[in-house]
């Protein structure tokens, strides 16, 4: 838990909220050495491929091998263009 000055935030309002959107916690804001409110970052928001970066190591390999089939099979059939890439290739 960070502590700062209003004057502080009124400087650096940018940096803070920044700074709680990117890793959380909590701010407390001081006027006359007394708390007079409390920042409280709210819960992180992630792109759906941020999401699923972290798939590959949580599925077994027996559903990989079927995945991309399985998509297919639930679109109705059609191919995805190009199929499935890795992202993970230069």
């Amino acid at each position: 838990m960070r502590k700062i000055t209003a004057t502080e935030l009124a400087r650096n309002t940018r940096e803070v909220l920044e700074s709680l959107a990117t890793y959380g916690g909590e701010v407390i804001i001081e006027r006359n050495h007394r708390q007079v409110a409390k920042l409280i970052g709210g819960p992180p928001q992630q792109t759906a491929l941020e999401a699923m970066a972290d798939l590959y190591r949580t599925i077994p390999p027996e559903a990989a091998e079927t995945w991309e089939q399985d998509g297919v099979d639930a679109i109705g059939g059609e191919f995805l263009d190009g199929g499935v890439r890795d992202p993970w290739a230069s």
